[in-house]
């Protein structure tokens, strides 16, 4: 019989089981030992990792097809816009989410911004705070706006769901699929030139359909009128420094598509 994990080796398999969730992976298969055979300690690690609670791969969104486009909101009302929306949200009780939540978070940045990043939800300090990105994931995506010639208060930061879900799991359907039309809403009244979406998730509700994250970057999309870039989310690069190369070349994309160049060191 397997033999539960101790709580140091239980933080690891999360941690890797994060690291393969942000690459788009969500399934995970135990292999079967023939008959007879002993067991061995790799096969007591897989069987305890099984075990774990494991977050299921997010559906194709059941969000409403944009069918035509948004009305425009002009640029001296949108700031007024987002407001309204964020007074329709209240003290939203919508999902199960609320129950654990300290403090929603909207969005945070200009109204009128060109470049808009889109995250999967908010995680201790963003609850905390009311703010999104504002812990290491939230440095180091401020250090990528700043390679990108560009400061935070110039660009507009969001996430699919407003409240944090219980230990950063991934969002279940049902919570993103009630929460997203709110940041669709908040991107119509945006309408931000290019939107660079921060791992799987943020991907699979914006483009309405899952895929590994590796197919998805590399290329333009198009999500709600603008010009849509898939990238690894900033905790994923924190886990695999190695992957911030990669995540470059995306942004890049992203810069051309804005006519920006980084800054002169």
């Amino acid at each position: 019989m397997a033999q539960r994990l101790s709580p140091e080796a239980e933080e690891a398999v999360r941690a890797r089981i994060a690291w393969f969730r942000d690459l788009g992976i969500f399934d995970f298969y135990r292999r079967t030992r023939a008959a007879g055979a002993p067991d061995t300690e790799a096969e007591e690690m897989t069987a305890a990792a099984a075990a774990l609670e494991t977050p299921p791969m997010p559906t194709a969104p059941a969000l409403p097809i944009l069918t035509e486009a948004p009305k425009k909101v002009a640029a001296k009302n949108r700031a007024a816009a987002l407001m309204a929306i964020r007074e329709e949200i209240g003290e939203c009780t919508r999902c199960a989410l609320a129950a654990g939540r300290h403090n929603l978070v909207f969005g945070d940045g200009d109204p009128n911004a060109r470049l808009m990043f889109v995250g999967e939800g908010p995680g201790a300090d963003e609850d905390a705070q009311g703010l999104p990105f504002v812990g290491r994931a939230g440095q180091l995506l401020n250090n990528m706006i700043a390679a990108m010639g560009l400061r935070r208060d110039q660009v507009y930061i969001a996430n699919i769901v407003k409240c944090r879900p219980p230990q950063n799991r991934v969002p279940e359907p049902q919570e993103a699929n009630t929460c997203a039309p709110f940041l669709f809403r908040q991107i119509d009244v945006i309408r931000p030139e290019v939107i660079v979406a921060l791992g799987a998730t943020a991907a699979t509700y914006l483009l309405g359909g899952k895929s590994p994250l590796g197919a998805l970057r590399g290329r333009i999309h198009q999500a709600r009128g603008s010009k849509l870039i898939v990238t690894y989310h900033p905790a994923f690069l924190l886990r695999d420094p190695r992957q911030k190369k990669e995540a470059w070349a995306d942004l890049q994309i992203a810069m051309a598509e804005l006519g920006l160049k980084p800054p002169a060191k």
